[in-house]
């Protein structure tokens, strides 16, 4: 049995992630802020009295709440940081500095917090994964915000990947495409290859099984993000501009 933490554990990848590792047998802290979903779940709440199911209530705004509130944390030997936000820039002629603020504190300041406190939770050989986004490969119209903190994510996971040995603690970043969520049911664009999340979960267990440096799929959606962000910029861009959100 494995001991886990996964944040943004209350709904889309976060809760199917928590449902699949509870039926693997392991133990789970499901990190999060409303639990009403959970209430609802006579397996989770079957679980929660069997204490293989613990909640973590805190806000992903509030620096002291996060350091606190992780503190009592035993070791891990799987932490998923997969807690985020989704807002995008309308009109990028007026910025909108209040929104950047909003999704870089929630997308990336709260990771640092995170990361104090749960790296040296990590037992020997644990893997702790980063939820990045596909959209960090190649900039799209209004990700200014969204896209930005996701490869600030992508960034800071191969740094660590390069300042703290594989053998001591594997780092992985997350790449979802497309995935059927709260936040994606609130897309105003056509999302292609649009996966549901027990698919992405399935997706990001297996390559955690196997320590996995970098987790990415729906693999020919990534890929061909992945080969058109290699490409000149007058051709990347070219694409982009005709992919309208």
């Amino acid at each position: 049995m494995k001991t886990v933490l996964i944040t943004g554990a209350t709904s889309g990848i976060g809760l199917s992630l928590v449902h699949a590792y509870l039926k693997k047998g392991d133990k789970v802290y499901a990190c999060g802020r409303n639990f009403s979903a959970y209430e609802e779940s006579e397996f989770l709440l079957e679980a929660k009295q069997q204490l293989q199911l613990m909640e973590v209530s805190f806000d992903l705004t509030e620096s002291q709440s996060i350091l606190t509130s992780l503190n009592g944390i035993e070791s891990l030997d799987i932490a998923i940081l997969n807690a985020g936000t989704c807002e995008y820039i309308d009109d990028a002629e007026h910025f909108d500095a209040a929104l950047f603020e909003r999704v870089i504190q929630t997308n990336v300041i709260s990771i640092g917090y995170c990361l104090q406190i749960l790296i040296p939770k990590m037992k020997y050989g644990a893997l702790l994964a980063l939820m990045g986004s596909s959209a960090s490969y190649v900039p799209f119209q209004r990700a200014e915000a969204y896209g930005a903190s996701k490869a600030a994510i992508h960034y800071l996971a191969k740094s660590l990947q390069l300042d703290i040995p594989a053998e001591r603690l594997t780092i992985s970043v997350i790449a979802p495409g497309f995935v059927k969520t709260p936040l994606t049911n609130k897309n105003d664009f056509p999302m292609p290859m649009l996966i549901e999340v027990n698919q992405a979960a399935t997706h990001i267990i297996s390559g955690i099984s196997k320590n996995k440096k970098h987790i990415h799929f729906p693999f020919p959606f990534t890929s061909f993000l992945i080969v058109m962000g290699s490409l000149p910029d007058r051709i990347w861009q070219w694409v982009a501009l005709r992919m309208k959100r």
